[in-house]
């Protein structure tokens, strides 16, 4: 057995879940908050339901001094070719915080057949939760 090749799968999964992962999470009594690191203008276009918007350049410690610390924040953005997720979780993680990035992003989450909110939403399979 490979041990780095095994430790690296393990950090993988502790850092990063997908949009199933996030829709289970959602849909239990995990603590998360979703977090969508676009600009506000792309939040308002479309975002997973109940999603808050902090865009990751505008984060400071002012901008999150009135989020809870014991939530976990799961970051995401557009998709494979955005990083906004990733310099979002970063920024968060710098400020104290407990964070996990979604792999695939908003378009991954509805090509998984999730529901969506804002402007140009698009139905889908609803959250549990009803965020």
């Amino acid at each position: 057995m490979n041990i780095e090749q095994k430790n690296h799968y393990q950090n993988k999964l502790a850092h990063e879940m997908d949009s199933w992962d996030l829709y289970e999470a959602l849909g239990s009594s995990e603590p998360v908050i979703v977090v969508d690191g676009r600009a506000t203008a792309a939040y308002a276009r479309e975002h997973i339901p109940g999603a808050i918007n902090l865009p990751h350049r505008e984060l400071s410690p002012a901008s999150v001094a009135s989020l809870d610390r014991s939530k976990i924040y799961v970051c995401y953005c557009d998709g494979i070719g955005c990083n906004a997720s990733t310099k979002t979780a970063l920024k968060l993680l710098n400020l104290g915080f407990e964070v996990r990035e979604m792999i695939g992003g908003l378009d991954w989450w509805k090509r998984d057949g999730y529901a969506t909110e804002g402007e140009h939403a698009c139905s889908g399979t609803e959250l549990a939760c009803g965020c």
